[in-house]
């Protein structure tokens, strides 16, 4: 049970340990480590708590692994997952605050992040068109797609009303198609 849980915290410790540029980052990890290697759930599944994550207050990254972690190995898996996920920036963060004055101005840390931060707007692409490939699937997907893309680049609501607003098409659009299914099958 111990080794168990000592996995899920070490596989999140890996992520949280690489995911620079936050949870955006963190999709191709989750995929290859959760779906690809472990095997633990669909890309569905991920997808749709990567979604709820985003409309929730706090961190993706550490949502996503909470709802991850819960769904393998319910309470203590969330725990394990979460703590997993948030030790590595904990020790960055102390050792970097330990070093601060000579840190930052050190050329090659700048370097590197400037390296990273271009690594991670790669890693946040592939995301984005792995993502669109799953969840874009029909006219009403595409449209809901460049709905919320549009408002999100021109205005400053929040992604909770978005995924809210999406949710609520989606199911009133399957009621329609419901409704029109059984008229047309009331109707032969």
């Amino acid at each position: 049970m111990l080794a168990e849980f000592l996995s899920i915290y070490w596989k999140f410790f890996k992520m949280g340990a690489v995911t620079f540029g936050g949870g955006y980052a963190m999709l191709p990890i989750l995929r290859r480590e959760i779906i690809e290697n472990s095997h633990w759930m669909e890309e569905e599944d991920i997808m749709d708590y990567y979604a709820l994550s985003q409309g929730l207050p706090g961190i993706i990254a550490i949502n996503t692994s909470v709802f991850i972690g819960y769904h393998h190995r319910k309470t203590r898996g969330a725990i394990a997952a979460a703590l997993g996920v948030v030790s590595p920036s904990i020790i960055i963060i102390t050792i970097i605050a330990l070093f601060l004055a000579g840190f930052k101005d050190n050329i090659y840390v700048q370097r590197a992040l400037s390296a990273i931060s271009v690594c991670v707007v790669a890693l946040i692409l592939d995301a984005v068109l792995k993502m669109w490939k799953k969840g874009v699937k029909d006219v009403l997907t595409l449209c809901i797609c460049l709905v919320v893309l549009a408002l999100s680049l021109m205005t400053k609501i929040s992604p909770v009303i978005y995924v809210i607003a999406a949710a609520t098409v989606g199911i009133a659009a399957k009621a329609v198609v419901r409704a029109r299914k059984n008229g047309e099958e009331a109707a032969k």
